[in-house]
């Protein structure tokens, strides 16, 4: 007997397709894909959701800075005289090496090492005995030839009476006559000699030659000296003293520096004039003076300069030889000028720039040549109009080209450098 068996399609439970059918599992795959998209879609919609909420919650952006704030002022318009600066170094007007003119033993030093002394302090002591006992010897010699002039003298007029009364010779006349000159002779003789022994005397006290400053003793008491009025034997060096009022300052100028002060002094060709101000603390104050009293008569070739010296006044006796000082010299006629602060000008290599403002505000660097300084401020003299607005502060704020905001300042001179005079280093 035949069975027959029903064999039933196989069903995929995670389908629902029957997997024998090819059209089902192509329409499985399509729902798949339709799934896939639709989650990416959903996706997508989410995260620009996000995205718009978050935009629509962020602050309002704060508007840019203004722009930085600078001070400005036009250039300051002066009538200036242009000076010349120099570096000098003071020199004693006397200087005297102190020297013995007579030999003996120092007894004393009567003062102390750098002290200022007047004219005629005494200062050293040489043993003054053996002078002494000269000059009296000398005085006792004087005497003598006083009395023997005494004697000849009276013996000249017996011989004239008696040759007026014919008891006398025209011969013993003529002796008695000769032996009075020769006693007054003597008694000349006598008269330098004791002149002699008192200049000794008084050579053995050493006094101050004028007032000034003293060097080191460079001898001690009890030291053997040896001195010679003429210089014609050895002296030994004592000390050395300074003049101190007035006190010389010297310097020198260069070829050029010369030309400008003879072009603006020609009268000065042969005596020189014209007043120096001179700064001694290097704080830029220059509030002493001095009178420029010689220019040498020729330049030196190995440095191109010429020597020149001013004569200062020191009444106070603050100023020593030796000392440095910075000194000026007019060396151009008076003219106006454009200033501005020297702090305005910016050194670039070779140029010089000025920052400016125009009218919209915008920062234009203008090249400039600058020329010396006039108390405190810097000479411009060309490259600038007097009606820029120059930045004098806040530099550092400006950029060329970058908006700033101008702020009205002043440009003031410093009062404290002096009278208005160009400086030229």
């Amino acid at each position: 007997m035949t069975h027959l068996t029903t064999t039933e399609p196989e069903t995929d439970e995670r389908t629902s397709v029957t997997r024998g059918d090819p059209g089902s599992r192509r329409r499985g795959r399509r729902g798949r894909r339709a799934l896939l998209a639709a989650g990416t879609i959903a996706a997508m919609a989410a995260a620009a959701g996000g995205l718009a909420w978050e935009h629509g919650n962020d602050p309002v952006a704060p508007p840019p800075p203004p722009p930085p704030q600078v001070a400005v002022s036009a250039p300051l318009r002066e009538t200036v005289t242009t000076t010349t600066g120099f570096l000098g170094q003071f020199s004693a007007v006397d200087a005297v090496e102190l020297r013995a003119q007579v030999g003996g033993t120092l007894t004393s030093i009567d003062f102390q090492d750098g002290q200022v002394v007047h004219k005629g302090d005494q200062l050293f002591t040489i043993d003054p005995r053996p002078y002494q006992i000269k000059l009296d010897q000398a005085v006792a010699q004087f005497q003598t030839a006083q009395a023997k002039e005494t004697l000849a003298a009276a013996e000249l007029w017996r011989a004239q009476q008696l040759k007026q009364t014919n008891f006398g010779s025209a011969e013993t006349l003529d002796e008695r006559a000769a032996d009075q000159r020769s006693a007054q002779a003597a008694i000349d003789t006598a008269r330098a000699d004791v002149m002699d022994a008192r200049l000794d005397l008084e050579f053995a006290r050493v006094t101050a030659p004028f007032t000034g400053r003293m060097g080191a003793h460079l001898v001690s008491v009890g030291s053997l000296v040896s001195g010679s009025r003429g210089g014609t034997g050895p002296t030994t060096l004592l000390a050395t003293i300074n003049s101190l009022d007035p006190i010389h300052l010297d310097f020198d100028m260069s070829e050029a520096d010369y030309i400008a002060w003879r072009r603006l002094h020609p009268a000065a060709a042969g005596q020189p004039d014209g007043e120096v101000r001179i700064s001694l603390d290097g704080d830029g104050s220059y509030g002493r003076r001095g009178t420029l009293d010689f220019v040498d008569n020729a330049l030196d070739r190995s440095s191109g300069t010429v020597h020149a010296r001013a004569t200062v006044p020191n009444p106070d006796l603050s100023i020593t030889p030796g000392e440095f000082a910075r000194l000026r010299l007019v060396t151009g006629k008076p003219a106006p000028a454009l200033l501005v602060p020297a702090s305005a000008v910016m050194p670039d290599q070779s140029d010089e720039t000025v920052m400016t403002v125009a009218r919209d505000g915008t920062v234009v660097p203008k090249q400039v040549q600058t020329g010396d300084l006039y108390r405190g401020l810097r000479i411009i003299r060309s490259g600038l109009q007097p009606t820029d607005r120059v930045i004098i502060d806040g530099l550092m704020r400006a950029r060329p080209g970058a908006k700033v905001t101008p702020v009205a300042g002043a440009i003031e001179p410093d009062a404290a450098s002096g009278s208005g005079a160009g400086e030229r280093e």
